[in-house]
């Protein structure tokens, strides 16, 4: 298996314990600096990460290049609200050491919601 595929199966089996609640399984593929940064968060460490942030999530794409893998996916959260994010994963050896968040789109019921600016 190429690096490229591998880092692939990586953010794949990140998702899928997203998915399947397996926070065990996520803890194990990020290093232990992990840090995480999106519009809201500044680079937190992973204890703060878990406590913030626990998606529920569909893989719609995942593109690696090097050490690095952008994903796009689809989240819905409890209320029904839906949104697509992209996140750069970055990687030293075979754990994510970092991930940058970068926030989409928000829908409810399939219809676009303009957000407040």
């Amino acid at each position: 298996m190429d690096a490229a595929a591998s880092r692939a199966d990586i953010v794949r089996q990140c998702f899928e314990a997203y998915r399947t609640n397996q926070r065990g399984i996520l803890e194990g593929l990020f290093t232990d600096d992990f840090t995480f940064t999106s519009p809201y968060d500044d680079r937190i460490n992973k204890a703060t990460y878990f406590a913030r942030c626990w998606p529920s999530n569909d893989v719609e794409r995942i593109v690696t290049q090097g050490d690095e893998a952008f994903v796009l996916y689809r989240c819905v959260t409890k209320d029904g609200h839906e949104f697509r994010n992209t996140e750069l994963f970055a990687f030293a050896g075979d754990k994510i050491r970092e991930i940058n968040v970068y926030f989409g789109a928000t829908y409810k019921n399939g219809t676009f919601v303009r957000q407040a600016g």
